[in-house]
């Protein structure tokens, strides 16, 4: 199994994180560049802002919300593509800046990736 872990933009970086890959649409707010330490911004397997606005981070929305994405996903391979190469090196850290950490694009990625 590959090595895909999960951390908020505002936690420390620490060099356990491997690769930090940003899967948010929206750069985190108060976040300089050189505090989240990151080796890409991956805006292209983010949700669409429309599916971000309809979720709006709902617990109650979650499975609504997974499927949609995953949807999205299916529907752009070569980004998809692009993070499974990224993967294929080594660890990754998908990083986020939603505060639910049992609710958020983040973790749906990983699980999309996983299935």
């Amino acid at each position: 199994m590959p090595e895909i872990a999960l951390k908020r933009a505002y936690a420390p970086a620490a060099p356990s994180d491997g690769q930090r890959l940003l899967v948010d649409r929206l750069w985190p707010r108060g976040i300089s560049k050189e505090k989240l330490q990151l080796t890409e911004w991956l805006k292209d397997v983010a949700p669409s802002d429309a599916l971000r606005h309809r979720f709006h981070h709902d617990p109650s929305l979650w499975d609504a919300f997974r499927r949609a994405y995953f949807a999205e996903l299916d529907a752009n391979p070569e980004a998809v593509q692009a993070l499974r190469d990224r993967i294929s090196e080594g660890p990754v850290t998908l990083i986020y800046a939603a505060k639910d950490e049992a609710h958020n694009n983040a973790l749906a990625l990983r699980d999309y990736l996983l299935q």
